[in-house]
């Protein structure tokens, strides 16, 4: 597995630094087998072949797509060289949608994101960290790279790119809210933050064609900010997330309860990235959301009306994200480390060994580093900005919080009595009446009805045959996987059925045989000749 894995590491450094797309798609290949192999790792508990296969066909599909494009690239330049166009093709359209579509799936964008709520659940924590702080990343480099250094650029790229990102970060938060696997909950917060990513890629193509070059600057700018700090809070939290699944052998958070008296350094640890990835003051993930907000509220200079309301109706759907985020981390902190014990396996975890939490303490400081001292880093790299000094925030609120608790400790009566919590009425407290995840997340799944598709299921017994006397019942809500069932499921079945139908060439003749390759031969040639 060790060898693996730095084959895994190695494979993405080399396709990034590639220098033809013949380089790149194979060491891309590379670290596509490799992390297969990882979320195969564990292939005889339930689900994880089904993952696999997910995970399987769509970063083949990814492969597929980036191809094409490669091939028209080297039918309009006649070179494998990642190189600037010297003239705009006639197929730059096709080029453009290839590639995008290539590392949109790769990405995570939706509507390709299905294989990361697979993916990222079945393998070690530890790669699920490095797929998801990481291996996505490549594929936001590939679309950055080939978009700025490579294409001659088409204005309506940036909106694509920016109502792409949008979804992706509304929907990703959205389904992360009524998720309690804790590491399929982290998934689609992946989605949600290449969402994030992309809004601030798209933003810079859009004001670049606007000719607003400081804007655009201060887009890109926080898109490769929140490119880095996502790979930072995202392994912090996948690495704090299987601590936790190995304490309690369980990733159900509903589970868990009262972790932080047990493993107070994995909820401390917890705590840092859930206040990063939540874009919560002063840490790093607040500032790169900041500076999104601040190319967001330029866009006024934009002298399009209609242009102009869809980047305000994309702020406002930014800014929902971001709210929703929090509350999907109030309660996946709050469910997993406070309160009571909900199972024998959580009243009996202890603290995991201290390289564990040597490894997550170290993207936890840079999170810290990286917002606290932010405006620093900027101004050494000779970027100025309008960012706020969060150092001084930082001891600003240090000191409030200091002078708060010096005037209550003075202020409280020395005197203390201790007690049970009063509990209305009831003599004893129990695990049950605490809050649940599914009872947080009701009121959301309620309101975002429409789009989870919610069926609620009631079962209720009474006592008598009239039905007035209640005697016990139970309820459910039915959410219906929309991508899986309404898009990729009808995919699979007309697949299925053309599978079926070529499965009886096995019955032609060799002369069949022979004229549908050469069909297929003149088809290919004819594909070449129509991009070039």
């Amino acid at each position: 597995m060790a060898s693996l894995l730095n084959l895994f590491a190695l494979s993405m450094v080399l396709a990034v630094s590639s220098y033809n797309t013949l380089v790149f798609i194979f060491f891309w290949e590379l670290l596509s087998m490799s992390s297969f192999v990882f979320v195969l790792f564990d292939y005889e508990k339930p689900g994880i072949r089904k993952a696999a296969l997910y995970y399987f066909v769509m970063t083949q599909m990814s492969t597929v797509f980036l191809m094409l494009g490669f091939f028209g690239l080297y039918a309009s330049t006649g070179s494998f060289n990642i190189q600037p166009f010297t003239s705009v093709p006639q197929n730059l359209t096709l080029i453009f949608l290839s590639l995008f579509i290539g590392f949109s799936i790769k990405a995570g964008v939706v509507p390709f994101h299905k294989w990361l709520p697979y993916a990222h659940p079945a393998a070690p924590s530890g790669i699920s960290a490095m797929m998801s702080g990481v291996m996505i990343k490549v594929a936001i480099y590939g679309l950055i790279r080939f978009t700025i250094t490579v294409l001659p650029k088409e204005d309506w790229w940036g909106i694509l790119i920016l109502v792409a990102g949008t979804l992706s970060a509304i929907l990703g938060v959205i389904y992360a809210l009524k998720e309690h696997d804790i590491k399929r909950l982290l998934a689609y917060h992946s989605i949600e933050n290449i969402g994030i990513i992309l809004i601030g890629f798209g933003l810079y193509l859009i004001y670049s064609a606007n000719n607003l070059p400081e804007l655009a600057t201060l887009a890109f700018a926080a898109a490769l900010f929140h490119t880095l700090n996502h790979a930072l809070f995202k392994s912090l939290l996948f690495l704090t997330a299987g601590s936790v699944v190995s304490a309690t052998g369980k990733r159900n958070i509903e589970e868990f309860g009262g972790l932080i008296k047990t493993m107070p350094y994995t909820a401390f640890l917890f705590l840092m990235g859930a206040i990063s990835i939540s874009g919560l003051p002063p840490f790093n993930g607040f500032v790169s959301e900041l500076m999104i907000f601040q190319a967001f509220l330029g866009s006024y200079l934009i002298p399009d009306p209609l242009l102009k309301s869809l980047l305000v109706v994309c702020l406002s759907v930014f800014a929902l994200t971001s709210a929703l985020a929090a509350a999907c981390f109030v309660k996946a902190f709050g469910i997993t480390f406070l309160a009571a014990p909900r199972s024998e396996s959580a009243r009996n975890s202890k603290e995991v060994g201290k390289y564990m939490i040597a490894g997550a303490s170290i993207p936890a400081a840079l999170c810290i580093i990286l917002g606290v001292f932010s405006l620093q880093i900027f101004s050494l790299l000779g970027y100025h900005t309008d960012l706020p000094d969060m150092l001084f925030m930082g001891l600003f609120l240090t000191g409030i919080y200091a002078v708060v608790y010096f005037i209550l400790k003075q202020l409280s009566v020395n005197n203390e009595r201790a007690g049970e919590t009063w509990g209305c009425g009831m003599t004893h407290l129990s695990s049950r009446t605490e809050y649940t995840a599914s009872g947080f997340s009701q009121p959301i799944v309620r309101f975002f009805k429409d789009i989870y598709r919610t069926n609620e299921v009631t079962e209720r017994t009474f006592y008598d045959k009239q039905n007035t006397q209640f005697k016990e019942g139970k309820g459910d809500i039915h959410l219906i996987k929309f991508f899986e069932e309404k898009l990729y499921n009808p995919i699979i079945g007309t697949i299925n059925m053309i599978s079926i139908k070529v499965s009886a060439l096995e019955n032609w003749s060799l002369d069949s045989y022979v004229l549908y390759a050469f069909l297929a031969v003149i088809a290919t040639i004819a594909y070449v000749g129509w991009i070039a």
